[in-house]
């Protein structure tokens, strides 16, 4: 496995090198750089043995065919978009990963009793957008419609966006995933520091937590910032910052909950005018849908608090809301069984992100599988994982897949 764990780092590094900026990893959706990784990932694919195709959103598509007849599908994957000053592992490891365990399948010449497709989801992170799971949730036949109205930084629409990356907007709601889809499993990087505290590679996930995202907004009044008095003052920025603040406060009231304000932006943005709009990011999690639910309510009610208390006026805008997710019993038994037949335990743990899994699981039977990263770090250029965990993750894959077909028949 060390040589198929090599090309997948060396891989890794290729796709890392290419993004929308220089010196730093950032590839949004619809993106140049998205193009690119694509037409690469497609070669892979194609020379695994891959059929390849592109759906309405763009998300890459290779199909390994079963043996005979039609014993139904397995999809593996993940996603390739990144998050702005990304490290190179969150997303395309897992689709190197399944890709990986493909090509040892065609080298053997060996087909399952049912097709592989490895999924290479367009947008996972909503770096663009700010809405997560566009790609998967396309593939899901779970888009809602209205996010085709959404806007980027340069007022670009979802639908503009999807058409300029040579889709169809009209044909996102009408996805659907593969005829007789058995399940879903994607191999990520831990996020966290669990894996590496107990010395394992490899671990089995048991759910995803739920996870809300907003787009919040104060309108004021722009001024002179020599000549306006701070007593007369409708500062739109200071209102941010209450609510960055009251952000912090409510998550720390919440067991388990993490709330995060990513961007702030702020309009006239001159460092002598009083900022007359502020907005910012939200995203809020917890592994209870119940209290992350009542958070998300108390933080608009805080927003409008301060907006009253302030003078302006506030926007609130639910961009994206997803469920906790439990992982499928039966299919993490089996694929905790493969890590077992490795010769490590199979050590169960909870997700503390979101992942393209949460939304294939309206549709089919998911698991995951996380691989220990270096420090627990992501979403960071020092983001890291050993060749060698690699290369666990790819025994297990294999394995998984191995028990699956005898399963199956």
């Amino acid at each position: 496995m060390r040589g198929l764990a090599r090309t997948v780092m060396e891989r890794c590094d290729a796709l890392g090198g290419i993004s929308e900026e220089p010196d730093l990893l950032v590839r949004p959706y619809g993106s140049g750089a998205m193009r690119r990784v694509n037409e690469i990932v497609a070669d892979w694919m194609q020379t695994a043995g891959m059929s390849v195709r592109r759906d309405a959103v763009g998300n890459l598509i290779g199909r390994y065919e079963a043996r005979e007849g039609d014993g139904g599908t397995l999809v593996l994957g993940s996603h390739l978009d990144t998050v702005r000053d990304a490290g190179r592992y969150d997303g395309p490891l897992g689709v190197l990963v399944a890709l990986a365990c493909v090509e040892r399948l065609n080298d053997r010449g060996e087909r399952l009793p049912f097709a592989v497709e490895v999924a290479a989801f367009a947008d996972e992170e909503g770096l663009r957008f700010g809405t997560t799971f566009l790609g998967s949730s396309v593939f899901a036949g779970t888009f809602e419609p209205g996010l085709l109205d959404l806007v980027d930084g340069d007022g670009v629409t979802v639908a503009e966006a999807v058409r300029s990356f040579g889709g169809d907007p009209g044909a996102l709601a009408g996805g659907r995933p593969p005829d007789g889809l058995i399940g879903y499993c994607e191999v990520h990087i831990e996020q966290g520091p669990v894996l590496e505290e107990l010395g394992l590679p490899v671990g089995v996930v048991t759910a995803i937590q739920g996870q809300s995202r907003a787009g919040v907004g104060f309108v004021g009044e722009a001024g002179h910032a020599g000549t306006v008095p701070m007593k007369g003052r409708r500062d739109a920025l200071c209102a941010a910052a209450e609510f960055v603040l009251a952000a912090e406060e409510t998550a720390r009231g919440e067991d388990g909950a993490v709330a995060t304000v990513g961007r702030i932006e702020v309009h006239p943005g001159a460092p002598n005018v009083i900022p007359g709009e502020a907005s910012l990011t939200l995203d809020l999690r917890h592994a209870d849908d119940a209290v992350r639910e009542r958070a998300l309510g108390a933080l608009r009610e805080r927003a409008e608090g301060i907006a009253r208390a302030r003078g302006v006026r506030s926007r609130w805008e639910v961009r994206q809301e997803s469920r906790a997710v439990p992982t499928d019993e039966g299919l993490s038994a089996t694929l905790a069984r493969a890590v077992e037949e490795t010769g490590l335990p199979a050590h169960r743990l909870a997700s503390g992100a979101g992942h393209d899994a949460a939304e294939i699981a309206a549709v089919a039977p998911v698991a995951m599988l996380f691989v220990r990263c270096e420090g627990g770090v992501s979403h960071n250029p020092a983001e890291s994982v050993g060749e060698e965990d690699v290369a666990v993750a790819i025994e297990a894959m294999g394995r998984f897949l191995e028990l699956l077909a005898a399963e199956r028949g």
